[in-house]
């Protein structure tokens, strides 16, 4: 996968996250693949997923399979 510089992304946090939760921020709008980060550390590395593998990943989680214990 490529290098992603996501110095001037505009990162946005789940309307579903909690204040003071731990909470992930996406930076929609980069072709085929969709960064990542702590929301916790803004500074810190961000994570870059293929597009598909990220929407594979909400879909499952709005199928319930990842239900916390």
């Amino acid at each position: 996968m490529p290098d992603i510089n996501v110095s001037t992304a505009r990162w946005v946090k789940s309307t579903y996250s909690q204040q003071g939760g731990n909470c992930i921020e996406v930076a929609p709008g980069f072709t085929g693949v969709m960064p990542v980060r702590d929301s916790k550390d803004p500074s810190g590395p961000a994570l870059v997923f293929p597009s598909a593998a990220w929407q594979s990943f909400i879909t499952a989680i709005r199928a319930g399979e990842f239900n916390a214990r």
